[in-house]
């Protein structure tokens, strides 16, 4: 008995994405271990995982990657831009410190956060509300960064008016030889940013969904509600916007190098991300599974190692 057996008639019936094989999810679910790192066919040969053994070592080499990349770009007298996430977020003091420590200006980084809550019209929170993600970019990152910090006018924010903007931005950074990475998260439906799998069935074809590079006002799935109450609002669920401005696949999969991370346990056993970083890795490329695509580009993925334990049930 379980929930694959029991769906028919129960409140569940029709909630996930209609493009999900939940008998295909339960066998990948099954993988641990060795087989969870082993390259499938359709990994870029430059993407690789990075177990870590706690919080502090995922912060560390996870904000060591971002600054690296920082680094490299200023002493190869390029721009970077930047498409940076609010989840996670503890990687980012160490990003400051590692750039602080080498004396890096970052005056060649243009930054471009993915998303912002919203209402359904696009409109979201003031920037200095303690929820919007502007707020808590500029607390974590731009602020301490100090006079080394990215300049304003580089500083991008998914808001009504700034998103349909990246595009063009994106695009002239990279057409001057500048690099574009994707910092990022796995969100618990496995989306990127707040680009959600059951988008997937608005688009006639593949390609068309690739070509999406943003959206205002994005209906949120139920579970990416749930989710950010447990992880960001202290479970008040009350206070999650069900709305959210986001870039798309047409930005995000133009990426020259990715730096992914996966931090979602709890304590005490218990964990929500393991399935979804399972269906990352090992489920082919699909517009259902948006994550499923970042391993098709080069960059590494660092991930708390308990999520690569077994995904046994236990009672907490």
């Amino acid at each position: 008995m379980d929930l694959i057996s029991t769906l028919p008639g129960s409140a569940l019936e029709g909630f996930f994405p209609k493009g999900w094989d939940l008998g295909k999810i339960e066998k990948l679910a099954a993988v641990s271990g060795k087989d969870l790192a082993s390259s499938k066919p359709w990994w870029n040969k430059g993407f690789s995982l990075i177990p870590c053994p706690s919080v502090a070592d995922f912060d560390t080499l996870m904000g060591h990657e971002i600054a690296m990349e920082i680094r490299k770009a200023r002493e190869a007298r390029r721009e970077l831009a930047l498409i940076l996430p609010v989840g996670p977020m503890g990687m980012y003091r160490w990003t400051v410190y590692f750039l602080k420590e080498w004396d890096v200006p970052c005056d060649h980084v243009h930054g471009f956060n993915m998303d912002e809550w919203s209402d359904r019209e696009g409109r979201t929170l003031p920037g200095n509300h303690p929820g919007a993600f502007q707020n808590a970019m500029q607390t974590a990152f731009y602020g301490p960064l100090a006079h080394l910090t990215v300049p304003l006018s580089q500083r991008h924010f998914a808001t009504t008016e700034k998103l349909p903007t990246y595009p063009e931005h994106i695009g002239e950074i990279k057409a001057k030889g500048g690099r574009l990475v994707t910092v990022f998260g796995i969100g618990r439906v496995c989306h990127i940013a707040f680009w959600e799998p059951q988008f997937a069935g608005e688009y006639s074809n593949e390609n068309e969904w690739k070509a999406a590079t943003h959206r205002l006002g994005a209906k949120l799935h139920p579970l990416t509600i749930e989710q950010n109450a447990i992880t960001s609002f202290k479970s008040r669920t009350t206070l999650v916007p069900a709305f959210a401005n986001t870039i798309g696949p047409g930005l995000f999969l133009q990426s020259d190098g990715i730096i992914g991370g996966a931090d979602g346990t709890l304590g005490r056993g218990m964990q929500w991300q393991g399935l979804s970083l399972r269906m990352t890795l090992l489920h082919e490329p699909t517009p259902w599974i948006p994550s499923s695509f970042m391993p098709t580009m080069p960059g590494r993925l660092f991930h708390l190692a308990e999520l690569a334990e077994p995904l046994d049930p236990e009672c907490n």
